[in-house]
């Protein structure tokens, strides 16, 4: 225990070191972090009367980001894969960089669940004991349940692989391929339960798709790893880590399929909508035109459809693909595009008529956007402090990066 102790306090003393860049980054997020809790607090006084989200819109910007950062913490799974199930050294080598974006990952969903809520001590009524979490009936206590378990094996796997790495000693495969192989169905689960949430409400036919959840993973499989790649990129940069282009254009190739398949149940979904044209169109409409008032929606989702063919293209030519700078391009396209079509392109469509068709134009209120962005820079906050943990403990000699 003393061992681990000090490797706590190792840790702990690395988020104090940093050059001029690594501090004007840290106050930058503080700002941030600052503005959102200010915006917090009053809506916590207020009410979620601060936001725009309304009877006939009760799910908004919150809840969005929400379903998108759930993709991004499952996305890890496409590195521990090829790692650890076919020890593919390259990828093996940058694997736990995704461990930590996952673990930021659902640090922010947990927040942007707490804030959406309006009453955090509301939570309680999903804990054992404490409140009724109506399990194993009620779609949010998996939820909970999924990606609190998904959360503590990323901080498991984490944690003892940065000890192993500061003890010198390679870890042990009877006590991480568990972990490591618990991690994958556990990494599914949590977009599988969350495509259920949306896909559960019978109320609102625009997500009664069966696909929704192999939509939900196969764009999970494309965002989060076009965040990693960028991050590989600035790490390899700023802390000489030793990540290959090998691991980066692997990474590539394998979202190249997913986006495929990402486009492929999504023109399935359209056109099921569009050729049987029932009463249940009036919501891809709102999707894709200016019915119902310009909702505003349709603006965002052409421009995210064709970013996500174009980068489907780049990703899919091996000569784009090998290119760093094409890379890069087809990386923040697909960002752009899955966080459109999975954040207010799925909320607001839905909402949009309610169930008494009433039309309720919603948008963002500024209190939302600042709360979003503290939340996020919360995220980026443990990020940071977990590769600056990492980083020493990788780059000293003798240790290898898979430690």
């Amino acid at each position: 225990m003393q061992h681990f102790f000090d490797f706590l306090k190792t840790s702990v003393k690395s988020w104090f070191r940093g050059n001029a860049y690594y501090w004007i980054w840290m106050c930058f997020l503080g700002i941030l972090i600052t503005s959102g809790a200010v915006a917090y607090w009053e809506q916590l006084t207020k009410g979620l009367i601060v936001t725009n989200m309304r009877d006939q819109v009760s799910w908004g910007f919150y809840i969005g980001q929400f379903t998108f950062l759930v993709g991004v913490a499952a996305a890890a799974v496409m590195l521990v894969i090829p790692a650890y199930i076919y020890n593919w050294k390259p990828i093996k080598e940058v694997v736990l960089l995704g461990e930590m974006l996952a673990i930021s990952a659902i640090v922010m969903c947990f927040l942007f669940v707490t804030v959406d809520i309006g009453r955090p001590d509301r939570v309680l009524h999903l804990l054992p004991f404490v409140g009724s979490p109506n399990f194993p009936y009620s779609l949010l206590a998996w939820d909970v349940l999924v990606l609190n378990l998904y959360f503590v094996l990323n901080v498991v796997i984490v944690v003892y692989l940065l000890y192993c790495a500061y003890r010198g000693k390679h870890y042990n495969k009877k006590i991480l391929a568990p972990l490591v192989l618990a991690s994958i169905p556990a990494a599914l689960a949590i977009h599988t339960v969350t495509a259920f949430l949306y896909n559960g409400v019978s109320a609102r036919p625009f997500w009664n798709a069966s696909i929704l959840a192999p939509r939900f993973i196969a764009s999970a499989f494309c965002s989060g790893p076009a965040v990693l790649l960028i991050l590989f990129q600035v790490l390899r940069k700023t802390n000489k880590l030793k990540i290959q282009d090998a691991a980066l254009t692997k990474v590539a190739e394998l979202m190249a399929y997913t986006m495929f398949l990402n486009l492929f149940l999504l023109g399935a979904e359209v056109f099921k909508e569009f050729y049987s044209n029932t009463e249940h169109l009036i919501h891809t409409k709102v999707l894709f035109s200016s019915l119902f008032a310009k909702t505003g929606v349709h603006y965002f989702m052409w421009p995210a459809i064709v970013a996500d063919f174009v980068a489907f293209l780049i990703f899919l030519v091996p000569k784009t693909r090998n290119n760093l700078a094409m890379m890069n391009i087809g990386c923040l396209l697909i960002f752009f595009g899955v966080y459109t079509e999975k954040g207010m392109g799925l909320v607001i469509p839905g909402f949009t008529p309610d169930t008494l068709g009433e039309i309720y134009l919603y948008a963002p209120s500024l209190a939302e956007y600042r709360i979003s962005s503290g939340v996020f820079s919360v995220g980026f906050l443990v990020f940071t402090l977990l590769v600056k943990t990492a980083i020493p403990l990788l780059n000293q000699p003798g240790t290898e990066a898979e430690h």
